[in-house]
C-alpha cells in the first residue's frame, strides 16, 4: 500500500507535513509506505531531524509548487513540476494508490477531474465533512462546497455515497439519511428539496429517515445529511467559525474542539475511482497524521471498489 504525499502544499508546509509523517509512523501500525512529493533541499533536513524509519517512506524531488491564490487549471498546465502535478501523475500511473494534499484546493479538484476516472453512473463527485455529535460519533455532511448548485439526482446520489462512506470508514451498520430542509414534514421546502424527497423515499439502497432541520444537524437523527454544496459550505464555514470564537475566548470544551478541522484532517472526493484526500490550509501535524489514516482506512475498507459495484448493480 503506497500513499503519496503532497509535502509542500498548505500554510506550513514542509515543516508540519514532516511532522505529520513522523506522528503517524510513531503511531499507527501499518505496511504503508508513503511516497513523500516535495523539494529535497527543503526535506533532506527535516527528515533527518526526524529520525524517521528510512524503510517506510522515498522521496520524489518536485522543483515546483502551486501557490494558494494561483489559477488551478493555469497552474497545473504550467506547472508539471509541481508537487500537486507530480502526485496526480503518480496516482494516474498506478505509482502510489492514494493521493493527499492540503495545498491549492481548486488544483486538487481539476487535477482529480483530468486525472482520475469517474466511477461509472456517479454523475458528479462529491466532498463531505464529519459532523461532530455529543456522545463522541460523527455523522456525515455532503455536499459542502464544489457542486454548489444540483439537480435532485445529484442529491439523490449524494446519499448513496455519504452512507457507504459511513458504512465503511465510520463503522455505521445502517446510516440514517436526512435530507436537509426547513422543516420536517413532506412536501416542505424549496423546489430542490421538494423534488429530491421523494427519490430517496423509493432509493432501497439507501435507509431515509426523511427531513432534517439544522438543529438536527449535531444530534443522532441522521448519520448522513444531504444538502446541495452552497447550504453545506456555510455550514460548515459557521461551524469552524464557533471553534475559532471559543478558542479565541479561552473556553476549553471537549465537544468544541472536535470541530477544529486538525481532529478530522481532510475530506475524500467522493465519485472518482481513487482517493484522492484534500486538507485545510492550514493544516498541522496531526490533520496530516490524520489525512494519511483516512488514505490508508479507505484502501482497507476497499471503499471505492464497493462505490462501484453500487452503482453498477442498480442505476441511482
Amino acid at each position: 500500500m503506497r500513499i503519496g504525499l503532497d509535502m509542500m502544499g498548505g500554510d506550513f508546509a514542509p515543516t508540519e507535513a514532516v511532522k505529520g509523517v513522523k506522528l503517524y509512523l510513531d503511531t499507527v501500525a501499518s505496511d504503508v509506505h508513503l511516497v513523500l512529493i516535495g523539494d529535497e533541499q527543503q526535506l533532506t533536513p527535516l527528515l533527518a531531524d526526524a529520525q524517521l524509519d528510512q524503510s517506510k517512506y522515498s522521496v520524489v524531488h518536485s522543483s515546483q509548487v502551486i501557490g494558494m491564490n494561483e489559477h488551478p487549471t493555469k497552474a497545473l498546465k504550467e506547472k508539471p513540476q509541481a508537487s500537486i502535478s507530480i502526485g496526480f501523475h503518480l496516482l494516474k500511473n498506478e505509482k502510489v494508490d492514494a493521493f493527499i494534499s492540503a495545498g491549492n484546493t481548486g488544483a486538487m479538484m481539476v487535477g482529480t477531474y483530468y486525472s482520475i476516472k469517474g466511477i461509472e453512473g456517479v454523475q458528479r463527485p462529491t466532498i463531505s465533512t464529519l459532523v461532530p455529535r455529543e456522545d463522541g460519533s460523527y455523522g456525515v455532511l455532503l455536499d459542502v462546497g464544489i457542486n454548489a448548485d444540483c439537480k435532485p439526482e445529484n442529491l439523490a446520489q449524494f446519499a448513496i455515497l455519504g452512507s457507504l462512506y459511513s458504512q465503511n470508514i465510520l463503522n455505521v451498520p445502517n446510516p440514517k439519511v436526512g435530507l436537509l430542509n426547513i422543516g420536517e414534514e413532506e412536501g416542505k421546502g424549496n423546489l430542490l428539496a421538494q423534488a429530491t424527497y421523494p427519490l430517496l423515499k423509493e432509493n432501497k439502497q439507501i435507509n431515509f429517515v426523511g427531513n432534517i432541520e439544522g438543529r438536527d444537524i449535531f444530534s443522532n437523527k441522521a448519520d448522513v445529511i444531504v444538502c446541495e454544496g452552497f447550504t453545506g459550505n456555510i455550514i460548515l464555514k459557521m461551524a469552524e467559525s464557533i471553534h475559532e470564537i471559543t478558542h479565541r475566548r479561552g473556553i476549553n470544551d471537549e465537544y468544541i474542539s472536535k470541530f477544529d478541522s486538525e481532529t478530522y484532517g481532510g475530506t475524500p472526493v467522493l465519485g472518482v475511482s481513487k482517493p484522492v484526500i484534500i486538507g485545510h490550509g492550514i493544516s498541522q501535524a496531526l490533520a496530516f497524521k490524520n489525512m494519511i489514516l483516512l488514505a490508508q482506512q479507505m484502501l482497507q475498507s476497499k471503499l471505492l471498489e464497493k462505490i462501484t459495484a453500487s452503482f453498477s448493480t442498480k442505476e441511482a
